[in-house]
């Protein structure tokens, strides 16, 4: 994905809107989605919004060589653009630190507080965007997403095979991913499982997760206690967290669910409607003081897959971002901008 400022926007501006004020992001469909209903494949890629909304979006500002409608099947290759209105952005990181690259690959240590892919709010901040920076034209796609907040490690394909190849280890399970935490309280158990059915959408927050033995589907975790330690008085652990499932927000939704939510988790921690009133930047300084740290304490520090050019086992490591050791260790925390009104 790509972006660039229009010249003007598909149709008149609306009232008080002018013609330089749009941009186009550009999507090319990568070989993992063959297949998908467009619908569907521009679900996946911006979350955030509805399907009513996403609907919109293809019927009124979507440009593209031929006509798509939303039921369009995309095949690897197509190429199109979502023309927008232009936003004041929030500042993302820029550092994108390479851990490992050949041919096939390229494995990134993502900054928290960068999000992978173009979104309603963030359209030039992101890992996609820096790798056109980076890398030009040269071929380098995430093969797999992390949340905005969540730092560690992501796999990119750097063919057009490779890409195919990832996308199919990373839809089964013989990729293996280990994550460290954060979470409020101290676990009684070295060790524990979760085993909670994870459906998609509360009322309150659309992209968030439910635990629900009825609509949900099997989910597990298990997770090892590393270190339980104190902090201002309050119990926290180091956790080292096993997803057996692939779900969305799985190892954040699992810790609420038994009582020892991720620090920092606006979503799913101390207060459920912290999410809402953060997205308007409106989050009090009082919900900033119970969050603790101004982005979740989750952590991609393992995984490990067949690679797709030798089949044998890639191992790739990071360790703990300075924010989150500081917190264990101790160390004043910095709120940064987000912990204000302004944020």
């Amino acid at each position: 994905m790509s972006e660039k400022r229009a010249d003007s926007p598909p149709a008149s501006p609306p009232s008080g809107e002018v013609a330089g004020s749009y941009i186009d992001i550009e999507y090319v469909v990568e070989p993992n989605y063959a297949g998908w209903r467009l619908e569907r494949y521009l679900g996946e890629k911006i979350r955030r919004l509805s399907r009513a909304r996403i609907l919109g979006i293809i019927q009124r500002g979507l440009i593209s060589e031929h006509r798509l409608k939303p039921s369009s099947l995309v095949y690897p290759g197509l190429v199109f653009r979502i023309r927008r209105r232009i936003t004041e952005e929030p500042d993302t990181p820029t550092e994108l630190p390479v851990v490992f690259q050949d041919d096939w690959l390229l494995v990134l240590d993502k900054p928290s507080g960068l999000p992978i892919h173009p979104s309603a709010r963030y359209q030039n901040g992101t890992l996609v965007s820096l790798l056109r920076e980076r890398f030009g034209e040269s071929y380098a796609e995430p093969a797999h997403r992390l949340d905005r907040e969540t730092s560690g490690l992501v796999v990119c394909g750097r063919t057009t095979e490779s890409c195919r190849v990832l996308g199919r280890l990373f839809l089964s399970r013989d990729v293996h991913k280990e994550y460290l935490a954060i979470c409020e309280g101290h676990p009684p158990e070295d060790t524990f499982f979760v085993d909670a059915p994870i459906a998609e959408g509360t009322e309150l927050i659309r992209i968030a997760v439910r635990i629900d033995p009825v609509e949900g589907k099997e989910s597990r975790t298990r997770f090892q206690v590393l270190q339980r330690f104190t902090r201002d008085g309050e119990p926290f652990a180091l956790l080292r967290c096993y997803p057996e499932t692939g779900r969305q927000h799985q190892i954040r939704i699992h810790l609420h669910e038994v009582g020892f939510p991720l620090v920092g988790d606006k979503m799913y921690g101390p207060d459920p409607g912290y999410f809402d009133r953060f997205s308007k930047r409106c989050l009090e300084p009082e919900a900033w003081v119970r969050l603790r740290l101004p982005r979740h304490a989750l952590h991609a520090a393992h995984i490990s897959f067949p690679h797709p050019g030798t089949g044998e086992t890639a191992r790739f490591d990071v360790p703990l971002p300075s924010d989150l050791a500081d917190f264990i260790d101790g160390k004043p925390v910095d709120m940064g901008p987000g912990s204000s009104s302004a944020a």
